[in-house]
């Protein structure tokens, strides 16, 4: 009865997403990957931890290139303590609706699908935390909303446990009109 009660609490524990991207099939406005990221685009996020506080607050400026098969990332992070990081994604597109992308932290392939509005990724990623690392699981959906505005919403795990969130909100550059964003000087990830 014990090892039953300690299994069922790891369930409720973890938890487990009832969304399916199947259910967004119909939504508008339909998204395409390629097309969104193409050129600048930027975000604002934070991350929270599995119990509610806001640990980090950061900038990203994206610069997308799509050559017909791929689509390349260049995203440069800021963060709230001055930290900056740099991280280029390479994404291939496959007939199927499928993504599958890599960079340097993923371990192995994100495996994404785009149905409608929505893109839902998965990938295994080793974490720089202080000086460790940490290998943890991404579930990350983006929706794509009415005006450009895309939201980004990620579950970290590591082993089935939740760690936090990270919420972010893309638009492309053309729809700032002239609103201030703050990244790096031209030293930036160098």
């Amino acid at each position: 009865m014990r090892y039953i009660l300690l299994l069922w609490s790891l369930f409720v524990l973890t938890g487990c997403s009832s969304m399916d991207i199947e259910d967004f099939s119909n939504k508008e406005p339909k998204l395409v990957l390629e097309d969104y990221f193409q050129g600048k685009t930027y975000a604002w996020g934070v991350f929270e931890d599995r119990f509610g506080t806001v640990r980090r607050q950061f900038q990203v400026e994206v610069d997308g290139h799509w050559n017909g098969k791929t689509l390349t990332l260049e995203e440069y992070f800021l963060y709230d303590d001055g930290e900056k990081d740099k991280r280029t994604w390479v994404i291939t597109k496959h007939p199927d609706g499928r993504y599958t992308g890599t960079f340097g932290e993923i371990v192995g392939d994100a495996e994404g699908l785009v149905r409608g509005n929505a893109l839902n990724w998965v990938y295994v990623m080793d974490l720089p935390v202080g000086d460790d690392t940490w290998r943890v699981k991404f579930d990350d959906w983006m929706f794509l909303q009415p005006g450009k505005v895309m939201i980004n919403r990620a579950v970290v795990k590591k082993w089935g446990f939740e760690l936090g969130t990270v919420t972010l909100f893309f638009t492309p550059e053309k729809m700032l009109n002239g609103a201030p964003f703050q990244l790096a000087d031209e030293s930036f990830g160098e």
